[in-house]
């Protein structure tokens, strides 16, 4: 599996990313706020904050007061080990800039949001049953890499291959080598506790999302470069 740690593609029109440093502050802060709860005390946070599919679409009453519909916002901030924040918050910072970049801010944040509620949507439709909650950010930086994939095919960029093998390589083969990792993954593991069907419906929340929702002149799959904003005008 490709993991992309650095690309060479920088800002176009925004100057700073906030939107993209504020989401990886809020999950940072929510991890430690977990770390900070007793063990049957995060469970019970989990089962709150987290999306319980069979309770969301399996017709199973909810766990505790707090409304399943909520959860499909909050379930997207909480995680379960450093590791996991820690690889989901890496594919956020590499690639959620230049998506801000061309998205905006405020569009960028509804695409996040919006790619993590179908990720858990087509999860929970997937898997009924389940009763263990869907926690974690994976599902909206699936969005990222659809985003990217469309946006920035041919930047280059750095990844780690199979954790160990750098490799300094277009984004498409990076990226591109990440979904068939899900795809592979669902056929191969369905059993898994990693949700490879929220990853995927994260994705295809991100095919359809960002040629509604980027910038107007920005180009999918970088047919052409667009013109900074403090760039002079053509006479």
């Amino acid at each position: 599996m490709f993991i992309p740690i650095h690309d060479d593609n920088p800002l176009k029109v925004i100057s700073f990313q906030r939107v993209t440093v504020g989401l990886i502050i809020a999950n940072v802060l929510t991890f430690l706020w977990q770390t900070s709860l007793a063990p049957g005390e995060m469970i019970a946070a989990d089962q709150a904050f987290g999306v319980v599919p069979a309770a969301l679409v399996g017709g199973l009453p909810d766990f505790g007061a707090f409304p399943e519909e909520l959860a499909l916002l909050t379930y997207m901030f909480l995680h379960a080990d450093v590791w996991h924040l820690a690889g989901n918050m890496l594919f956020l910072w590499v690639l959620g800039d230049n998506v801000e970049d061309d998205l905006g801010h405020l569009r960028y944040l509804a695409f996040y949001l919006l790619c993590g509620v179908a990720a858990a949507l087509l999860f929970s439709v997937l898997k009924p049953d389940s009763t263990v909650p869907l926690i974690g950010a994976s599902g909206a930086t699936s969005g990222l890499v659809a985003a990217y994939l469309m946006l920035h095919p041919r930047v280059r960029m750095w990844a780690v291959f199979v954790m160990r093998i750098p490799l300094y390589v277009p984004a498409w083969g990076v990226l591109g080598g990440w979904v068939a990792f899900q795809v592979v993954m669902v056929v191969a593991d369905p059993g898994s506790p990693t949700a490879w069907w929220g990853h995927i419906g994260g994705f295809l929340a991100g095919l359809v999302l960002t040629p509604l929702l980027k910038r107007p002149g920005v180009p999918l799959f970088g047919r052409a470069p667009i013109r900074r904003m403090q760039d002079p005008a053509p006479r």
